[in-house]
């Protein structure tokens, strides 16, 4: 385990409007506001057409196929995430959602464009004094998270 302490800076509230791309959008806003690190939650609605990650092809080999998954309808979302920088600097959304609809579920990450169904609550919790980044890993191929 590495770890790294933090303080909690501003917290902000947003509603996202129908069609924007929650990753994009939460990235955006952090660069337009100077957000280095922080904490994201988010509920809504998720449109039909949206892209989820949901897993690798196959868990152990390298480098990582990962599969997608378009939603097929609109879903109700529920989803937590962390924002850090990566390797350049820039904000990077890493976050992961419930999708609902009446009794199918289906979880996964937004990193592939998850479009917003009307609305959408997110809130941002900065972290202050952190020096956490996404670093490229050569082994998997993914930003991973440095402490």
């Amino acid at each position: 385990m590495k770890y790294s302490e933090a303080k909690e800076g501003r917290i902000y509230v947003i509603r996202l409007f129908d069609g924007e791309i929650l990753h994009e959008e939460i990235e955006r806003f952090a660069l337009e506001k100077s957000i280095k690190a922080a904490t994201v939650i988010a509920v809504g609605g998720a449109d039909k057409g949206s892209l989820l990650t949901v897993g690798p092809v196959d868990g152990r080999e390298s480098p990582v196929t990962p599969m997608t998954l378009e939603l097929d309808n609109v879903y109700e979302i529920s989803g937590n995430g962390t924002l850090f920088p990566d390797d350049q600097g820039k904000p990077v959304l890493h976050m992961h959602i419930a999708c609902g609809r009446k009794d199918k579920a289906i979880t996964g990450c937004v990193r592939t464009g998850v479009k917003v169904w009307k609305v959408m609550e997110v809130v941002i919790r900065e972290l202050l004094d952190c020096s956490a980044a996404r670093i490229h890993d050569p082994e998997t191929g993914f930003k991973l998270l440095q402490p």
